[in-house]
């Protein structure tokens, strides 16, 4: 895959260079338009803004992202199924670290991948999706996400959603300062240059109405090929392409919708929160490819190779043109066996209530709140600063004082 990995590095310096272009024109033309004669001014306010944004996508975009999205990082003992399931995609990526894991607290099943490399990088799942997914399903969500790491989509997707958030923010300034203004630009002195002004004043409402469409049309162009590689990614690592395949219809059918997602971090999930498929215009403007296509790929995979996979995509998309490297189709004929791992039982009811509850205990102990065990078996949750004095049991109606609950201890 060393292609990929090179292609996206590349990728990411030719897309900040681009944003890099994109805004240094609207900075010298919004300048012109609002203070004839400050194209200068703006061609420096414009390049300081994107040595900042570049920094920050660079060196911190990932906290940017997760903390926008809303996610809370764990430990092992916090949640000890999902942190064993990326441990053992990150062993069998190959991948030397361990990705920090994070949570995000929203019903809506999804996961993506962020960071700037494999050694600062960083998966997040949503609640919804350790709610919904079996083991096998949640091998294949966070496997993709690791994809993701392991081809180094990361970082590009870093830049991608950084700068298209800088463009947008400068194009909606412009916007609204010219409908502050009525539409008046501030003239010359000297009465000169009226049409000049006029010609400046045409490019930059055009500027400001398109920039946001061009840098999302570059979001769109980088994003489809990654996802079809991270899908066979997954399959290699867990040998279980039914396993992605089934989650990706969990998320998609999923009647919640994410609420942390905007237009600049949605490109980053393994489904598009913001889009659901539908017409051939939505599926043509969508970052991802549509999601019955991914479905029907890796089922109709005939081994976990990434030969067998781009053998799969061919025949799906009618194409003779391969989607995978061709470096990662020089496998050893050992890769080149069918599908072997049988699925494995479904998770029982008891164990389903368990991760749920693990799940719930982890963001209330975020939320500081305390707890207490009653004789009945059920365990009373109290928020910091309940006024009452005491708490009554909802099952076996006793009183508990609310002196006596102590903070929720985390799970064994």
């Amino acid at each position: 895959m060393w292609e990929q990995i090179y292609a996206n590095k590349r990728k990411s310096a030719w897309l900040a260079s681009l944003m890099a272009v994109l805004l240094l024109i609207l900075g010298y033309v919004l300048a012109e338009y609002y203070a004839p004669g400050y194209g200068v001014a703006g061609l420096f306010l414009a390049f300081t803004i994107w040595l900042i944004m570049a920094l920050i996508a660079y060196y911190g975009g990932d906290g940017l992202f997760l903390a926008m999205s809303g996610a809370k990082k764990i430990e092992k003992q916090d949640l000890p199924q999902l942190y064993n399931v990326v441990e053992e995609m990150t062993i069998a990526s190959g991948l030397g670290k361990i990705p920090a894991i994070y949570v995000i607290d929203d019903p809506a099943p999804n996961a993506f991948a962020t960071g700037r490399n494999p050694e600062h990088a960083a998966v997040a799942v949503t609640s919804g999706l350790l709610r919904v997914c079996s083991r096998d399903e949640l091998q294949g969500v966070l496997a993709h996400e690791i994809g993701h790491v392991k081809n180094r989509d990361i970082l590009l997707m870093l830049f991608a959603g950084v700068m298209v958030g800088a463009i947008a923010l400068l194009a909606e300034v412009g916007l609204r300062g010219h409908w502050f203004m009525g539409g008046r630009s501030r003239r010359s002195s000297d009465g000169g240059g009226g049409q000049m002004q006029a010609i400046i004043m045409l490019v930059a409402i055009v500027l400001m109405i398109l920039a946001p469409l061009i840098a999302q049309v570059i979001y769109f162009a980088i994003s489809r090929k990654r996802e079809y590689l991270a899908d066979a990614s997954a399959a290699r690592y867990t040998r279980y392409p039914e396993g992605l395949a089934a989650a990706l219809e969990k998320i998609s059918t999923a009647p919640e919708k994410l609420s942390s997602a905007n237009r600049v971090t949605a490109p980053m999930y393994i489904i598009n929160p913001l889009k659901r498929e539908g017409s051939r215009a939505a599926n043509i403007t969508s970052t991802h490819p549509p999601i019955s296509e991914r479905i029907a790929i890796l089922r109709a995979m005939g081994g976990v190779t990434f030969a067998a996979y781009d053998k799969a995509f061919r025949q799906s998309k009618k194409s003779r043109s391969s989607v995978i490297p061709a470096s990662a189709l020089k496998e050893t004929a050992a890769e080149e066996a069918p599908l072997s791992k049988a699925a494995e039982p479904e998770d029982s009811a008891a164990t389903i209530k368990k991760r749920a509850r693990e799940v719930d205990n982890f963001f209330y102990r975020q939320d500081q709140y305390l707890a207490m065990g009653c004789v009945c078996g059920t365990t009373l949750k109290i928020p910091p600063g309940f006024l009452a004095s005491q708490v009554i049991c909802p099952h076996c109606k006793r009183k508990h004082r609310a002196s006596e609950f102590k903070p929720l201890a985390k799970n064994r």
